[in-house]
């Protein structure tokens, strides 16, 4: 197994676990510290659920019920999650399946295809949790300073930047993963050479004994008499 496959693999699987704790996390964004008038209260928002908690320690959260009254963004905003986390996990598998130290897979060339495929999924999962989370920031930035939007105002949460990092992680890994498929597909097989040993006297003997021309001798020669030549 290639160095180049197991990094794509570490980074692939970082990247997906990073995806799963962005997709469950409920701190997607924080109200801002600057509009907030009792400073000793935060508000945390997700894409399942709100959090309030105070400096106190004490938090609640509550689900969104329903989903035909959430915001189109956030229902964007899970497909797109629930996507990425999907591709993710199957890409984990395809990349598990088409490593040369597993026995599952089939032949090299059947691997080959499996490891290409993972990183493809892996690349198609980073996409999708990077438009993900830039749609959601997208929606918060423009709030923030839009100046006549006068109701709470929020910052960016640490989900986003654990999405963004997860997608990074799965489309370096995904490309890791194509380019040592390549590398490993322009690799020359090595040429085997057959020992057949060495030629001896005799077999170069019997070689001049059945060619033609003077090397031709046909066993012992024959003693003619004198009565021969009459």
């Amino acid at each position: 197994m290639s160095r180049a496959q197991i990094s794509a693999l570490v980074c692939g699987v970082g990247g997906f676990g990073a995806l799963v704790a962005a997709t469950t996390s409920n701190e997607w964004k924080v109200t801002t510290r600057a509009s907030s008038v009792i400073t000793a209260t935060w508000v945390y928002q997700g894409l399942w659920m709100n959090c309030a908690g105070n400096a106190l320690g004490s938090f609640h959260c509550r689900p969104h019920f329903t989903i035909f009254k959430v915001e189109g963004y956030i229902q964007a905003c899970r497909g797109l999650m629930i996507a990425a986390v999907s591709l993710g996990f199957f890409g984990s598998i395809f990349a598990l399946f088409g490593m040369k130290c597993t026995k599952v897979g089939g032949s090299d060339k059947a691997k080959t295809k499996i490891a290409c495929l993972a990183g493809i999924v892996f690349i198609l999962s980073g996409l999708c949790s990077m438009t993900g989370c830039s749609l959601y920031a997208n929606k918060i930035t423009t709030e923030f300073f839009d100046p006549l939007f006068m109701e709470q105002k929020y910052e960016l949460g640490a989900a986003l930047f654990i999405g963004w990092a997860g997608a990074s992680l799965c489309i370096i890994g995904g490309v890791i993963f194509c380019f040592s498929i390549s590398d490993n597909n322009n690799k020359t097989p090595r040429m085997g050479y057959t020992y057949n040993g060495p030629t001896s006297v005799m077999s170069s003997r019997t070689k001049y004994q059945g060619g033609e021309g003077d090397f031709k001798t046909a066993g012992p020669s024959k003693q003619f008499d004198k009565n021969a030549y009459v």
